[in-house]
Order: structure tokens, then C-alpha cells, then sequence
């Protein structure tokens, strides 16, 4: 079918499927129930629109709902505030590049910010971009992670980078976890700019080379990252846990400055400082933590 949002169609699909009909606040109707979720007329009555409205949009039509109409429809789905933002971006609300699926210039960050990163010498920060690209990492975030400036410019991606080093697998502690949030992440980014190639390809080498990345994007979740934690285990100072924040920067919507913080007189802190003294070609250097 020409014209045809096949994002779109997929992401309101598996979303109907998740919803359990019992606490939808739908009365019951004796009706055997052949696959998981509600009907697509229940989402219909659920949102205040018509079954065929609503079918046309999950058909992937190029219609455009009012964003009173995507905000009933993500209420009915019980979609958190990413899955809407996700649902607005696939349906045409939110504003996108519109460069006809070239190839998107290379992200640059300007001085300022890399003085910012070397000021926070401390803290373990990271700037990532578009497609969760590395675009910058301070030293003490290079000792903690992963040294992304040693990484040929193509691979310098956080989900590639999750996925495809075997360190990385080895450096959380929970790395299912942390990995499915990278998908969901990645799948959000790709939600506000579809069109993007670089993307596209990344998505596909990681479908084909990673099991599990193909299985969870399957899925179709999206998650956007503000906040949260990693366990930790360092191959020189053990095991950490780490806090994280997140800043998206003024005028620039598509890079964001992370920035991982540890409670004070704790035995993480202690394992950051020790990092942050550590010389740079001894912070990954350390013994091989026995599994």
C-alpha cells in the first residue's frame, strides 16, 4: 500500500496488544477474546473516535489526527509520557529535519561544551547525540565505561557500543537491563527522525549481529532516558553503582549531557575517586573480573 506508516501501524498494534482489557475500565461482554489486548473498537470507544478512524490510523494511513485525538488515543493505550511522545513523532506532530532521508550532517559540539565535560573532572559525564552517538566523554567517564575517543568514529555509539563489545556485556551487572533500555532509547530517537539513513543502518547491523537487540526491537517500547542508576562491575575497582542525570541542551534538542554522580563517603565514591586519580592508560587495564 503506497503511503503506507508501517512505524506507525506497528507501534499502536503491539501497544493494543499490551493492554490487559481488565483494567482498561471496559464492562465485560462475554465475548471469547482471540488474541492478547483489546479490540480495535474498544480502543475506538476508549478515545471518543470512530472504529473506522481509529482502524485507519493503525492501517498506517496518512491521516493526522488533532493532538487532542493523539493524547485520548495514548490515554486508551495507557502510554507513559515517552510511548506518547513516540506516538506523536510517528504520526507527524512533532517537527522533524526534512531532509528526504539524506544522510544528516555530523554533530559537532562547540568548545564550550568540551570545557564543560574537562570541568567536571570528578564526575564520571558524556555528551551523547543523534542515534545515541558518543559525540564527547570526559576522562573520568572514558576510565569508567569504555575510552570511545580510542573507537574509529563510526563505532562511537552507545547501543552499538552495548551490544557488540564484549566488555561492555561483562561491565554491568545488569546488562539484560541495561541493554533493553538502550533498544528502547534508540527506538525513541528513531521515532523523532525516521528518515534518518545513518540511522537505519545502525539499526540493521545491530538486528543482524545481536539476537537479542533484533528481539527487543521487534517489540516495539520506547523509553526516553531523564534518570536512573547502573550497577557496575570495574575490572581495577569493583563493584559501583552510579546515579545518573540527564540535561537536554538549550537550542540543541538533539544532544544530551549525561552526567553520573555517586552518594558521598560511599564505597562507589571511593571507586570513582580512585578512577578519577587513576593515570589514563591504566583505568581499563585493570584484571579481568572472574564470572
Amino acid at each position: 500500500m503506497v503511503g503506507v506508516n508501517r512505524e506507525l501501524a506497528d507501534f499502536l498494534r503491539r501497544a493494543r496488544a499490551q493492554v490487559d482489557p481488565s483494567r482498561a475500565g471496559l464492562p465485560p461482554d462475554g465475548r471469547l477474546r482471540r488474541v492478547p489486548g483489546l479490540r480495535r473498537e474498544e480502543v475506538a470507544r476508549l478515545a471518543g473516535v470512530s472504529t473506522d478512524y481509529y482502524a485507519r490510523l493503525e492501517q498506517g494511513r496518512r491521516i493526522v489526527p488533532s493532538t487532542a485525538v493523539v493524547e485520548a488515543i495514548g490515554s486508551a493505550l495507557g502510554l507513559d509520557a515517552a510511548g506518547r511522545a513516540h506516538l506523536a513523532d510517528l504520526i507527524g506532530q512533532t517537527a522533524a529535519p526534512a531532509t528526504g532521508g539524506r544522510a544528516r550532517g555530523v554533530q559537532r559540539l562547540r568548545p564550550g561544551l568540551h570545557q564543560l565535560l574537562d570541568s567536571l573532572d570528578g564526575e564520571p559525564a558524556l555528551v551523547l547525540g543523534r542515534r545515541t552517538d558518543v559525540l564527547a566523554a570526559n576522562r573520568v567517564a572514558r576510565a569508567l565505561f569504555a575510552d570511545f575517543d580510542r573507537m574509529p568514529p563510526a563505532q562511537r555509539n552507545y547501543a552499538r557500543w552495548m551490544f557488540l563489545d564484549e566488555d561492555a556485556r561483562a561491565l554491568f551487572v545488569d546488562w539484560p537491563d541495561q541493554a533493553r533500555a538502550a533498544v528502547e532509547s534508540l527506538r525513541f530517537e528513531v521515532g523523532r527522525d525516521p528518515d534518518d539513513r545513518a540511522a537505519a543502518e545502525l539499526v540493521a547491523e545491530l538486528r543482524e549481529r545481536s539476537r537479542e537487540f533484533d528481539r527487543w526491537w521487534e517489540q516495539h517500547r520506547v523509553h526516553q532516558r531523564t534518570h536512573g542508576s547502573k550497577r557496575l562491575r570495574h575490572p581495577l575497582v569493583g563493584e559501583l553503582t552510579v546515579e545518573y542525570e540527564t540535561l537536554t541542551l538549550p537550542g540543541d534538542p538533539d544532544t544530551t549531557l549525561f552526567v553520573y554522580t555517586t552518594e558521598a563517603g560511599s564505597p562507589s565514591r571511593r571507586a570513582v575517586d580512585l578512577l578519577a586519580n587513576q593515570p589514563a592508560h591504566a583505568a581499563r587495564s585493570g584484571p579481568a573480573d572472574e564470572r
